[in-house]
């Protein structure tokens, strides 16, 4: 009987999971719990070998700097192997500086509600999680269109300012006073 996963909500504490993950280029395993006290973006996407992917991890790689001095761990996950992901960063990604999920059981694509049944693949999502474990923005997103790093960065320091923050609010702009 396999076991029945509820998908975390926003909002809600996410449960600790531990996943099978590449991690500059080793195959190693990876605990949510291990990256407690920092922000964490998780992002799903679809498939290894693909362009609007390729597009993605990408784009992640270049903005990690910026994550990083914001106390953001970046995680990316597939339903990919870890062995289809250490063929595709060996030569796609050789510098690839952030874990990258094996989701091969879909567990933790199901634990975020953004798996495609039908195809055994994760919808293109992206999760942020709070220095505390709490789930604190989602998008999800069809399998073809990629997603903006750029937004995600914006919406995670508007988060870290513990303020509203209007439509269109970029980092350096008055916020609406606190929360």
């Amino acid at each position: 009987m396999s076991e029945i996963l509820v998908p975390v909500k926003l909002g809600e504490k996410v449960p600790d999971f531990k996943a099978t993950a590449v991690d500059k280029g080793q195959i190693r395993t990876i605990n949510l719990s291990d990256y407690r006290g920092k922000w964490v973006v998780l992002f799903f996407y679809t498939l290894d070998f693909t362009g609007v992917c390729q597009s993605e991890i990408g784009a992640f790689h270049s903005k990690l700097r910026q994550f990083s001095y914001l106390n953001a761990a970046v995680i990316g996950a597939s339903a990919d192997s870890e062995h289809s992901h250490r063929a595709w960063f060996s030569r796609a990604f050789p510098e690839l500086d952030y874990p990258v999920i094996a989701d091969t059981t879909h567990k933790v694509s199901r634990l975020f509600g953004v798996l495609k049944e039908d195809k055994g693949v994760a919808f293109r999502a992206t999760f942020i999680i709070d220095p505390d474990g709490f789930l604190r923005h989602q998008t999800v997103s069809d399998l073809p269109v990629g997603r903006s790093v750029e937004e995600t960065l914006r919406v995670l320091q508007a988060l870290q300012t513990g303020d509203l923050c209007p439509a269109e609010w970029k980092p350096g702009e008055k916020t609406l006073g606190k929360a």
